[in-house]
């Protein structure tokens, strides 16, 4: 059955992938904040796109509501949008932390508040949240960054059990070191040799789709094994 699907960070990354992956067979709106980016890719693939900047609250509502106006409903939110900070923490620029857990973290907050009332309307829907195994461990150098993912472990699982009563399913998805532009983007340079391609991550994602709506997967991890 074809879904309405809505990617946060859909531009480039792991949010483009899943795009591409899930366009053929659904409707895809992919969000992001380059709108000559976002048309170009749109055309490519043939999705829709919204201009958004998750932490902007307003602009998540704004988005939403075209998406609605436009497709009638909406199936699936993927939380995609993030972006990377890392060093000391008192050699960490105030204004790169703010704004990392503004996207990160406040963003997928903002952006499921503003979905969600659609979804209750619908008495169905699917939320994916891309955390990362950031949320899972910890590092030193990563402060900002691992609490804004460690930040959004709590939100999912607090999340699904909040969205149960509704027949909405939540799921935290924790995907291990990419190969994308995530580094690239803050000028940090990093050994990528190890790290997992964005195809498989997005067949997961792809996966979590076909399962039926009553088939709960509260957590799906995901990473690159060394042979």
């Amino acid at each position: 059955m074809k879904k309405v699907i809505v990617i946060s960070g859909g531009s480039d990354g792991l949010g483009k992938t899943i795009a591409e992956n899930l366009a053929p067979d659904h409707q895809v709106i992919i969000l992001a904040l380059n709108k000559n980016k976002m048309a170009k890719l749109a055309k490519d693939i043939k999705v829709d796109f919204e201009v958004c900047d998750v932490s902007n609250y307003k602009q998540c509502q704004s988005a939403i509501k075209n998406v609605i106006k436009k497709h009638k409903r909406i199936d699936c939110l993927i939380n995609n949008a993030g972006i990377w900070i890392e060093g000391e923490l008192d050699e960490n620029n105030p204004d790169h932390i703010q704004k990392t857990l503004d996207v990160n973290t406040v963003g997928t907050i903002f952006l499921t508040k503003a979905t969600i009332p659609y979804l209750k309307k619908q008495k169905s829907g699917y939320i994916i949240n891309v955390i990362s195994q950031a949320g899972l461990y910890a590092k030193a150098l990563r402060t900002t960054y691992y609490a804004s993912k460690w930040a959004l472990v709590g939100f999912t699982k607090c999340l699904m059990q909040e969205m149960t009563p509704y027949s909405i399913r939540v799921t935290g998805f924790y995907p291990g070191k990419m190969k994308t532009h995530l580094f690239d983007k803050v000028k940090v340079k990093k050994d990528l040799h190890n790290a997992l391609e964005t195809e498989p991550a997005a067949k997961s994602i792809r996966y979590l789709l076909t399962t039926d709506e009553t088939t709960v997967i509260p957590e799906l991890g995901i990473k690159h094994i060394n042979n």
